[in-house]
């Protein structure tokens, strides 16, 4: 009788899954005394980890000691492919500054130069929606101490923000 008892308390709890959410925050920045525009993206390392090892059929190990030695350069070979912008109408590149682990979520830095005047920004991101469908993408931008910001998703990897 007791084993049902707690058979009849424990199935309940059972049907309930943990759901995993898919999620990216990308914090663009622009900094006119510098003409620069700062970027700092944050994902999930086991998504990220996932979707590179998948991609280009490597074993990362992140946030081990076995890390390949590479990661820096293949996270920005992802990130060309699955990031790009466009300032004024007129596609940029960045530079890949570095990366930050902290707890479970990875923060990519990248920067780009000499941009004078910033009126519009276009936005694909569809970073981790090949390997996640449930993947959303918010892009939070500042420019002129104006904020704006969107998601993107499977659906919509890409749109335009104007100041």
């Amino acid at each position: 009788m007791k084993k049902f008892i707690i058979l009849l308390l424990i199935l309940p709890l059972l049907s309930f899954s943990v759901h995993k959410y898919y999620i990216s925050l990308t914090e663009i920045d622009y900094k006119p005394e510098t003409k620069s525009v700062q970027i700092i993206m944050n994902v999930f390392i086991d998504d990220i980890e996932n979707a590179i090892n998948k991609e280009y059929n490597v074993d990362l190990q992140l946030v081990s000691k076995k890390e390949l030695k590479n990661s820096d350069t293949l996270f920005f070979k992802y990130l060309e492919k699955h990031f790009k912008l466009k300032i004024n109408q007129k596609e940029v590149h960045y530079n890949f500054i570095g990366k930050e682990y902290d707890g479970d979520i990875v923060f990519f830095y990248l920067e780009i130069e000499n941009i004078a005047d910033f009126k519009t920004i276009e936005i694909q991101n569809n970073v981790l929606m090949r390997h996640f469908s449930e993947q959303q993408n918010l892009i939070k931008a500042s420019v002129n101490k104006e904020r704006k910001s969107l998601f993107l998703t499977k659906k919509k990897d890409t749109d335009i923000l104007n100041f």
